[in-house]
């Protein structure tokens, strides 16, 4: 997968198509992330009794995967870009940007 937690991404399709988040948690084996702020569901929380702990109670938003293919990466310029892996001569792998021919962290 090529996006990272703490990326900020842009949503290319959907509902939420133009926002920008934080990639908050990535998941893998599923091909999804999950982005702050981004594709927000109503949930009910119980109360629950004494020696479990529960943040909220009543109902909360709660941040639902996203499909990665639905995302582009902002590069560190602020333009949305797709990433590939590219390897330096001293045998590294990097990602890089296709669009602006330049490195990313």
């Amino acid at each position: 997968m090529k996006i990272k937690k703490g990326d900020t991404v842009l949503v290319t399709t959907g509902e939420n198509r133009g926002k920008r988040g934080e990639v908050v948690r990535v998941l893998p084996k599923e091909n999804k992330i999950v982005v702050k702020g981004v594709n927000v569901a109503k949930k009910h929380a119980k109360p629950r009794r004494a020696g479990r702990t529960v943040a909220q109670t009543g109902i909360i938003d709660v941040d639902m995967p996203i499909d990665v293919s639905n995302v582009k990466l902002i590069s560190p310029s602020g333009k949305p870009t797709r990433v590939n892996a590219k390897v330096r001569d001293d045998g590294s792998k990097v990602r890089f940007s296709n669009k602006l021919n330049e490195e990313l962290n």
